[in-house]
């Protein structure tokens, strides 16, 4: 990988739990790999009152917990630290924004970083809006002198109405080649790997289209609850928290057409083309292609699991959906008819995400009656975590006589890879922004169209409380109703933790 040129990473809110988990041990790992220039610093802001030292010994403590490195930890954590530094202000007052422009142009004297600066906004989204225009209002988006780039984590609106107001306040300030929105998703190595399979496999994307595949299916499930997060989750919900953005981005990326480079604007051209070509699931119908459940108490190896209205900071008598499953089309020449399937759901039986390519069945069974527990359809598994790995299903003889059939498994996993550093999501995404490449980064128009899909479904449930939430058990995979949404005989596939073995035995 190339190392990034010389900069400065600020990071706004950076007393907070994301810059001490995952930001700085991300920044630590990328320098124990020699991809940081000499010539680099992080500046953590906050309201907080931390000194410099203060700052160093709390981000010590989180490198040690998080960073993903082994290797020479210890010799160089400490001359990683030396490169730290922590400045205390109020990032809602403009007038504050002088004292800091001034310290950041003295760091960047001192560093020698070529006035170029990376914003990360680890804040609440009530500041997305404010802080890129006090930066304006001083010039901190200039770019004279040296880049100027501003990452933002989501959310990225509350509805369709608040990401376009989003993204005109952020256009006003920054331009859109400046503005680099998160989505820890897209930085996993075994979604980048999923366009490797289709694009660089002969056997695959000659079948990747409605005349070979019968359905796509998507899960991302957790086994826990909200836990200390129910008074921000309430107010969310499943469909806002994972579905309009983790989910919908891996549904661009199963389904876009090839690109003609792997480049910024060509990739997010595509994914762009699938959001806009998912078929709008109107008011009146979003019951019979949407289900939301809401998780109950339940015993789960022998511990009392709460219902979600019983966890904190919960309105008794919420109807705020914890799971969400969907059935849509993509309206294009390669999709049109193929059904995709997606599921999201908290205090599920376990954690899992994957993408399910079902292959349409052989047109003529002839060994139908010799089939030994095995599947109609061929199925490429990508899972993305855990147990990360391709698998591919298909049917084989059993040994012996006759012309007995079973499901076996063809697969390949990243643990078998055991020489090979897999850096994490935020390692990944950070160094790209540092080389000024967005391919992974999500575009205004991305979000906005995804937002116009989600939309309806948002409004329907609030002006129609007749469409029911469906209770579940808390460890099952969900209310029963969502299997009636998958066409014909078939159903969800219920994934185990475990992709090696998948099919012979079952850890959860």
């Amino acid at each position: 990988m190339r190392k990034a040129e010389k900069h400065l990473l600020v990071i706004f809110g950076a007393s907070g739990d994301l810059t001490y988990r995952k930001l700085v041990p991300s920044v630590f790992d990328l320098y124990t790999q020699n991809l940081l220039p000499v010539n680099f610093g992080v500046l953590g802001l906050g309201r907080s009152k931390l000194s410099s030292e203060a700052f160093r010994e709390k981000m010590k403590e989180g490198i040690k917990k998080f960073a993903g490195t082994t290797a020479n930890k210890e010799s160089m954590i400490d001359s990683f630290l030396e490169k730290l530094f922590y400045y205390s202000f109020d990032p809602e007052v403009k007038a504050e924004y002088e004292g800091f422009r001034d310290e950041l142009e003295a760091l960047n004297q001192k560093l020698d970083a070529g006035s170029n600066y990376i914003f990360y906004l680890a804040t609440p989204p009530s500041l997305y809006p404010v802080v890129p225009a006090n930066l304006a209002a001083y010039g901190l988006n200039r770019e004279d002198k040296g880049f100027k780039r501003l990452i933002i984590e989501k959310p990225f609106g509350y509805d369709l109405e608040s990401a376009r107001k989003l993204n005109r306040k952020l256009q006003c300030n920054f331009k859109e080649d400046q503005i680099y929105r998160i989505d820890h998703y897209l930085g996993k190595e075994t979604v980048q790997n999923m366009l490797v399979t289709r694009f660089a496999n002969g056997i695959f994307e000659p079948l990747w289209n409605r005349n070979y595949i019968h359905h796509v299916e998507i899960t991302s499930s957790e086994d826990i609850g909200v836990g200390s997060r129910g008074g921000y989750y309430d107010g969310s919900g499943a469909l806002r928290d994972m579905v309009q953005n983790h989910l919908l981005l891996l549904t661009s990326l199963v389904a876009m057409e090839p690109p003609a480079v792997i480049n910024a604007d060509a990739m997010r051209n595509e994914m762009v083309k699938v959001l806009q070509s998912i078929r709008p699931i109107k008011e009146e119908e979003v019951e019979k292609y949407v289900i939301r459940g809401q998780y109950t108490a339940s015993e789960i190896r022998g511990k009392m699991m709460k219902a979600y209205r019983e966890e904190q900071g919960v309105d008794p008598q919420s109807r705020t959906e914890t799971f969400v499953a969907m059935k849509f089309y993509i309206d294009n020449w390669r999709w049109a008819g193929v059904p995709f399937y997606i599921r999201t759901g908290k205090c599920l039986p376990t954690r899992v995400t994957e993408v399910v390519i079902h292959f349409n069945a052989t047109p003529h069974h002839i060994f139908a009656d010799n089939l030994q527990h095995v599947k109609t359809h061929n199925q490429l598994v990508l899972r993305i975590q855990p147990d990360e790995g391709i698998l591919l299903k298909s049917a084989m003889k059993v040994p012996g006589a006759g012309f007995n059939v079973q499901d076996v498994n063809m697969d390949f996993h990243y643990s078998d890879l055991s020489n090979t550093y897999l850096p994490s999501a935020y390692e990944r995404l950070l160094l790209d922004c540092m080389l000024g490449d967005a391919t992974l980064y999500s575009r205004g128009d991305a979000l906005e169209a995804a937002w116009q899909f989600v939309d309806p479904i948002l409004k329907a449930w609030q002006n129609n409380p007749a469409i029911k939430v469906y209770g579940y058990p808390a460890g099952t995979w969900g209310p029963v109703e969502s299997d009636e949404l998958i066409e014909g005989v078939e159903t969800w596939r219920y994934p185990c933790k475990n992709l090696v073995g998948d099919g012979e035995y079952c850890e959860l």
